[in-house]
């Protein structure tokens, strides 16, 4: 049964969707990545990873090099996007379910582990304008990973009128039987694209690759690993052949769309929901990895392609976020707002036709967790021009751990110099925006944990699907 917001909301649409019925508004593909920082995309600088088709899609479009995920573990930044909502708003702050850390010094909140049907979707407001809509590959927002304990929030009740989920595969699996189902991901969206060539289009595939366990076919593994660079930190083989994989399957998709004389009028996105696991790679020339609020946590690659409409080959480096693709690709579409609802982001409309960035004061994060990957325990950070600043809920609420660290970015990209003590009124403003925007946001804090115990801090609990 349609959600009673969204009925009312659709009907409203009627009369915008006839004044428009002139025009097609513009289809879009959207190339989700999974624990991809930018090291692996070779537009970014790093040529020991070969992405053709991302590299052509980057000299043909927009490259922003200052694009973040809203969160820097996967199911927070997918909300994000389906809501454009910051996950503090949200309440899916963690992946979903989270893992529990019983004995640390900090409890964490009771968070929300599922995106709730009551929220109106990025899918449903292009879907009420007439889109036909698809998800394919991973979801991550219902409170179960698998079926059937999945079904109950996934996409098909969220405004997805298609939808196949994937998933991660097991360390077990054969790399030869395509492990992260980039090839099942690819068919049906090509499928989805041939069938849908006559009306306007959200396609969505949100992809399992790179996430861990890395494995890729073997061969591509040992070409990779033959070759110069492949021992230096920030340099996996078996990334690069995984990197291959996924990029060849962009450019199918790429080479579709020209081949249904879609090109012009599709705006192809490609992102990537969080930095990558430290474990596999260095983030290099960026501090951190996924589960942590520094640079190599957070920020992502982000391309956009829309020939005509976006000028080819260029760079922004205006800082954007996971919450400007829903007022962005709403505006674009001359769909509504949906009513009643709060957007965090900004729409980059303008700015991707050639219009300088949108004004905006700052970008927010909020982690109030613990992982298994992290550095420094429950954190939020803000963004505010060239200077960010790090809080450590530890020592907020208890004067241990890591104090604040505040960096300039611009000077100092890969945050190798703590400015806080030369900065303390700069601290003490950027601590005041971030105390504020909780606020705004009703967000969850962590409190104080009466269990805890020094020798057992970092024993977790279960682990599920990260």
């Amino acid at each position: 049964m349609p959600k009673p917001n969204f009925l009312l909301w659709s009907c409203l649409l009627i009369a915008t969707i006839a004044g428009a019925a002139d025009r097609r508004p513009p289809n879009f593909v959207f190339i989700l990545a999974d624990d991809l920082g930018t090291p692996p995309v070779a537009a970014y600088g790093n040529s020991f990873y070969r992405t053709p088709h991302l590299d052509g899609l980057a000299r043909d479009g927009l490259r922003f090099t200052d694009a973040y995920a809203a969160c820097p573990v996967c199911s927070p930044t997918r909300a994000a996007l389906m809501t454009g909502q910051y996950p503090a708003r949200t309440r899916v702050t963690d992946f979903i379910p989270g893992a529990p850390y019983p004995y640390a010094r900090l409890k964490q909140p009771e968070w929300q582990k599922f995106l709730p049907l009551s929220a109106t979707t990025l899918a449903e407001a292009l879907a009420a304008r007439g889109y036909a809509t698809a998800l394919i590959g991973k979801w991550h927002l219902a409170k179960g990973y698998f079926p059937p304990e999945s079904v109950a929030e996934g996409p098909d009740r969220q405004g997805f009128g298609e939808s196949f989920i994937t998933h991660k595969p097991k360390k077990t699996d054969d790399p030869e039987q395509d492990p992260h189902g980039v090839e099942a991901i690819t068919t049906r969206a090509l499928d989805f694209l041939a069938r849908h060539r006559e009306r306007p289009f959200f396609l969505y595939l949100p992809h399992n690759s790179i996430h861990a366990p890395i494995i890729a076919p073997r061969a591509l593994v040992a070409k990779h690993r033959a070759r110069p660079g492949a021992d230096r930190p920030e340099n996996n083989p078996v990334i690069a052949a995984m990197m291959e994989v996924l990029d060849d399957s962009i450019g199918r998709v790429l080479g579709k769309l020209d081949a249904l004389g879609l090109r012009e009028n599709t705006l192809v996105i490609f992102y990537g929901d969080n930095g990558g696991l430290l474990a596999d790679a260095a983030q290099f020339p960026f501090r951190g990895g996924k589960a942590q609020l520094h640079e190599g946590g957070i920020r992502v690659p982000l391309i956009v392609r829309w020939p005509g409409t976006i000028a080819a080959g260029r760079v922004s480096a205006a800082p954007v976020t996971t919450v400007d693709f829903f007022p962005t690709l709403l505006e674009l579409a001359d769909a509504s707002p949906p009513p009643g609802v709060v957007l965090d982001g900004v729409s980059l409309a303008g700015h991707l036709r050639g219009a300088p960035p949108p004004p905006r004061d700052a970008i927010f994060w909020h982690y109030p967790h613990y992982h298994s990957a992290g550095d420094g325990g429950p954190a939020g950070a803000v963004r505010a021009g060239e200077w960010k600043l790090v809080e450590y809920y530890e020592h907020t609420l208890t004067q241990t751990g890591r104090a604040p660290e505040l960096y300039n970015l611009r000077a100092d990209p890969a945050e190798s110099r703590n400015l806080a003590s030369a900065e303390p009124a700069r601290v003490a403003e950027l601590r005041a925006k971030l105390t504020r925007f909780r606020q705004s946001t009703n967000a969850q804090m962590p409190a104080l944990n009466p269990a805890f115990d020094p020798a057992r801090a970092k024993q977790s609990g279960p682990k599920s699907a990260d």
